[in-house]
């Protein structure tokens, strides 16, 4: 029962069966069971370090009966726990269960007695005698005192029982694969832990209540929170779900990064961290993860995907429903903060979108940090010693739920999930949406990224050596964790990004998305991509599927797959075809484009920033160039995620170098960077950040006319900015419909409060005057853009 060994593993520390008696308990559902695994015991294949001279004895696994005939012993025998375990048919080289067992009425996994009995006359095939490493009952006792158990023979008993339990669940691992791997006595284990009581007496406290109701209230919690998995229920689900993607999309895994991450499983948990573009994610990456026979992942969701039947169903296969708001329930709090910390313990890995739902826009949203807050409290602690953070990036070519997040933008009702919702959805999901690529960063630990980030409970000298210095729960400690969240979040979402390619979808909207009121011939949407494909070349930058542009007929067939999915507009009635974006689908392309433009940013605020340095006079080009990069950056911090400044200048350097590699370490003069730029033969700045800049200007337009002493009420002020802003394409004072978005204008107002531009602390003509700068900052802005899109040789007609 050592739960750190496998299966039937034995070696120099082998506890043998010559140093006391041996008790063999038994995990039995039938009296057949109980046979076949007593005649085990007599025959020659139990090993022979657990032979005696006397077969061993024999009890149930049950507390009842290990507390009567087994704790309360006065010598010292080895515990061997062993079980029986039934296999699936093998088909095509897997044993899962399928349907057809289902409406059969049986369980392969878990027959009843009239199937076992066929089942044993069929032969070994079909079941395992699995026996888990055994232990002595000091041990065990031992052990329960170490973490502070109750000494008493009914909690030995119990603490007996779950770790065979444990034990045997490890033991059948090695037979079925680690993909099975499953929780057992979930609620029971964190009911017990001294930690938890602990926690609950001081609740109990706290509020005055007395401990029957906290302790009833945190069953409750924990009833609604413990995963109750099936492995009967995971294989059908995989295959009931499968269908949901695997006619969409073909799948392209990462499988060395898949390599890397089972070295770092071995020891710590995993805490997959995706990006969310679609409800199919977890499907997909369910899928990949179960073909490398990893254990899976407990999936943390939202009450949204409680509704039958996904939601009973998807709790038997290891998703975890959480309150959307418990903040004022501190035994729900510190039930699900347990909970966090046992799955860690016992290295079971964990998943979530740290986004807090599906971009709207086609890149990372802003993270989210709540359930990283409480892996971060196991390490601090004490309770894992560390948990490792998985960026994983899942790129779409196409997705037909992109039309109905574009339409909420502009201020359409979300559909509330349901069973209608699912009929529909799949329904959808039949039509070819290209491919899908699932790439994995390398794991970070997250206990060097709090400490990197400064973390006070990390960080601060131990208690014993300078109590005065332990950390305690003061505003101060408070901000300091919150900072140290913040770099391990941004840490993750630099590790998606990085990974993230750019596909050809990505490309022929950007190409698009460059224009206005103009179609382009096949020959002037690849004058585009052909520089901008170079760049990603030389910059090693990952690509999905590029390569098809490279085939005759290629991007003819990309152009046509857009046209067929309704985003772009094919007219073919003159003497070429010409392509353009549908009208209406311009949030829809730039979803597509968005979720390859954070590969461009640092490009296209270097553009910006020289032509920034050649319209002002000034003897240091190079400063006043590198101020308005500074300046760009603070404008887009709410959009992408930027690194420190020192890192930023370097990123900014090596830009500069990949536009012309013979400067070296030689600046150039403003007229040399301005000439180098014209001469890679594209701009990107209007393509990729015009919306971004679009968006804000509508932001501090309207809060420069709007009295400083009001409140701004959210909802309201980003329905007035989604109205204005239509206006505003209709005069033309907009690039693109894809500028009047929701999302855009929501970072754009929290950028506004950032920059004190909401204050009412401060003098109202004060707070007036700074809306008015912002607001022509920005009208400034948009026109060096517009001169940017003017120098754009690639932008350019093609002369036929």
């Amino acid at each position: 029962m050592r739960n750190d060994q496998p299966s039937r593993v034995r070696g120099d520390d082998t506890v043998r069966a010559d140093d006391g008696p041996t008790v063999a308990v038994l995990a039995y559902t039938t009296a057949l069971e109980r046979t076949m695994i007593e005649d085990w015991l007599r025959s020659d294949e139990l090993p022979a370090e657990y032979r005696t001279p006397t077969r061993p004895e024999s009890l149930d696994l049950d507390s009842r009966v290990l507390t009567e005939e087994l704790v309360t012993r006065t010598d010292d025998p080895l515990i061997l726990p062993l079980r029986v375990v039934w296999l699936p048919e093998e088909r095509d080289g897997a044993r899962r269960i399928r349907f057809a067992d289902v409406l059969a009425l049986t369980n392969p996994r878990n027959p009843n007695l009239l199937l076992q009995k066929w089942l044993v006359r069929k032969g070994a095939d079909r079941y395992r005698i699995v026996v888990a490493k055994p232990a002595r009952l000091s041990e065990l006792r031992d052990a329960l005192r170490a973490e502070g158990g109750d000494g008493d023979d009914g909690a030995l008993a119990r603490y007996v029982t779950r770790r065979a339990v444990v034990a045997l669940e490890r033991a059948e691992r090695a037979v079925i694969g680690d993909r099975y791997k499953v929780p057992r006595l979930v609620a029971a284990q964190i009911m017990d832990s001294p930690i938890f009581r602990r926690r609950l007496d001081e609740i109990a406290a706290e509020h005055g209540l007395s401990r029957a109701e906290v302790e009833s209230r945190a069953r409750s919690s924990l009833d609604e929170l413990v995963a109750v998995q099936s492995r009967l229920v995971t294989d059908l689900f995989t295959q009931a779900m499968r269908p949901l993607h695997a006619s969409a999309w073909t799948v392209h895994a990462d499988e060395a990064g898949l390599r890397a991450l089972r070295e770092s499983n071995r020891r710590y948990a995993l805490v997959f961290l995706p990006s969310h573009r679609s409800y199919a994610d977890a499907f997909v990456l369910g899928d990949i993860l179960a073909a490398n026979d990893f254990p899976g992942n407990h999936i943390m969701g939202g009450a949204n995907l409680t509704f039958w039947p996904i939601g009973p169903v998807a709790r038997r296969t290891g998703t975890v429903f959480i309150r959307r708001s418990f903040a004022d329930d501190d035994v729900y709090k510190a039930a699900l903060e347990e909970y966090f910390a046992f799955l860690l313990s016992k290295r079971f890995n964990l998943e979530w979108y740290f986004e807090g739902g599906r971009t709207r826009t086609g890149k990372l949203r802003a993270p989210r940090y709540g359930l990283l807050s409480y892996v971060a409290n196991a390490i601090r602690g004490g309770r894992v010693e560390d948990a490792m953070l998985v960026p994983v990036s899942i790129t779409y070519e196409g997705l037909a739920e992109v039309a109905a997040v574009a339409a909420e933008q502009t201020g359409a009702t979300k559909k509330t999930e349901g069973l209608g919702w699912l009929v529909r959805y799949a329904r959808n999901q039949r039509k070819r949406a290209g491919n899908v690529y699932v790439r994995f960063g390398d794991p970070v630990s997250m206990r060097e990224l709090l400490v990197a980030g400064g973390d006070p409970d990390l960080t601060a000298p131990a208690p014993a050596a300078d109590p005065s210095a332990a950390p305690t729960d003061s505003e101060e400690i408070r901000v300091l964790r919150r900072k140290a969240l913040q770099k391990v979040a941004f840490e993750v979402a630099v590790g998606i990004n990085c990974n993230t390619p750019v596909t050809v979808n990505c490309l022929v909207t950007l190409a698009l998305l460059g224009v206005r009121d103009r179609s382009l011939t096949l020959e002037e949407v690849r004058a585009v991509i052909a520089p901008v494909r170079r760049y990603l070349d030389r910059r090693g930058v990952p690509q999905g599927g590029l390569h098809i542009l490279d085939v005759e007929g290629g991007l003819e067939d990309v152009l046509s797959s857009l046209t067929h999915a309704g985003v772009v507009t094919t007219y073919a009635g003159g003497e070429e075809p010409v392509y353009s974006i549908q009208p209406g689908q311009h949030l829809v392309a730039a979803f597509y484009r968005n979720s390859g433009v954070h590969w461009f940013v640092n490009r296209s605020i270097m553009e910006l920033a020289i032509l920034y340095a050649h319209a002002n006079l000034g003897d240091d080009p190079v400063r006043v160039a590198w101020e308005e990069a500074k300046n760009l950056r603070d404008l887009l911090k709410f959009e992408f995620f930027f690194p420190d400044r020192d890192t930023y200048e370097t990123q900014m350097r090596d830009e500069l170098a990949w536009l012309v590699p013979s400067w070296g370490d030689t600046l150039p003069t403003k007229d040399e960077a301005l000439t180098g730029l014209v001469e890679t033969g594209f701009f990107m700045s209007h393509r990729t950040l015009r919306s971004f800049f679009d968006a804000q200007l509508v932001v501090a337009e309207r809060l420069a006319v709007r009295d400083p002493e009001l409140e701004v009420d959210r909802a309201a002020f980003l329905s007035e900015c989604v109205a204005v802003g239509r206006q505003m394409l209709l005069q033309r004072r907009l690039y693109g419909p894809e500028s009047v978005s929701s999302e855009l204008f929501a970072s754009a107002l929290d950028l506004a409060r950032n920059r004190g531009l909401l204050d009412h602390d401060e003098d109202p003509e004060t707070v007036r005057e700074r809306r008015k700068a912002f607001a022509a900052e920005l009208s400034e802005l948009a026109q060096r853009v517009a001169l940017a899109e003017s120098l754009d040789v690639s932008n350019r007609k093609v002369e036929r």
